[in-house]
């Protein structure tokens, strides 16, 4: 009888921190996972790391610049020649920056990393989770989110925000794109939800907001835990704090801004949006 072929996990920015954490448990439970980095010396460093920790590790490695939707794109094409299928999409990657920078294409650049990058990523890697029996998409926003604002009439005001006030934006972004994409895929089968792993002592935390935090092994339980759980196969446009449902903002919940805000992202980005649902 031929061996069945294990499920296939991308995690972005698992080259350290919750990501690595979340690579190792999926690698030690038997799946083939897909370990992307800014450069392929730092993946390949994470995947030496795992192999070393879990005998028979599956990994994959992969490369690309968060920063850079050209090499966003990249990432995305050589995700899906090396991979028919995908069985779960962890936006894990996320940055904090004190200055305010803009990216190559011209914006801010912890916007451009926390969401607009994982907009672009996802969409492109659409065919390949569809061929999945059942995939899985999971944004990994923060409790943060709570104190972000995002005005519908000034959507370009979020180019023009920094520090603290661009992070909180960029993780209300995560929360909204999840609920909108979770309405769009509808009918299909593809979940996709939100979390906030917890204050996990990563490096972002550290440099970002110079404190501590709890173990990598707590912050990854609610990835995995989204990613496995049989479950959880078919919960969608929901947002969890830890390995629980919880209620994101009000904010969060305003349908006429996830749409707007879901126009405006594919339009800045040049990506294809997905058909709103029939009424």
């Amino acid at each position: 009888m031929p061996r069945m072929s294990p499920p296939i996990a991308l995690i972005t920015g698992a080259t350290d921190g919750i990501g690595q954490r979340a690579a190792l448990e999926l690698v030690q439970r038997g799946w083939r996972v897909i370990v992307h980095g800014r450069t392929l010396a730092k993946a390949e460093a994470a995947r030496q790391r795992l192999a070393g920790a879990a005998a028979g590790a599956q990994i994959d490695i992969m490369a690309g610049d968060l920063g850079s939707l050209v090499e966003v794109r990249q990432l995305a094409r050589t995700t899906l020649d090396m991979h028919e299928h995908i069985d779960v999409l962890i936006n894990n990657a996320g940055v904090f920056l004190h200055e305010h920078r803009l990216t190559p294409e011209g914006f801010e650049a912890t916007l451009a990393i926390n969401h607009l990058a994982p907009f672009v990523l996802t969409h492109l890697l659409l065919p390949a989770l569809e061929r999945s029996v059942a995939a899985r998409i999971l944004n990994v926003s923060s409790v943060a989110h709570q104190r972000g604002t995002i005005d519908a009439h000034d959507l370009d005001a979020l180019n023009r925000l920094s520090g603290y006030a661009a992070y909180a934006a960029s993780k209300l972004a995560n929360v909204l794109f999840t609920y909108e994409l979770a309405r769009r895929l509808g009918g299909r089968a593809i979940t996709v939800n939100a979390l906030h792993p917890g204050v996990i002592g990563t490096k972002l935390l550290r440099e970002g907001f110079n404190m501590g935090g709890a173990s990598l092994e707590e912050g990854a339980a609610g990835e995995v835990r989204l990613a496995t759980l049989p479950e959880l196969a078919r919960v969608t446009g929901r947002y969890y704090a830890g390995t629980q449902e919880a209620r994101s903002s009000q904010l969060s919940h305003d349908r006429a801004l996830q749409r707007r805000f879901y126009q405006w992202s594919a339009e800045k980005t040049g990506t294809t949006p997905l058909p709103e649902p029939a009424h």
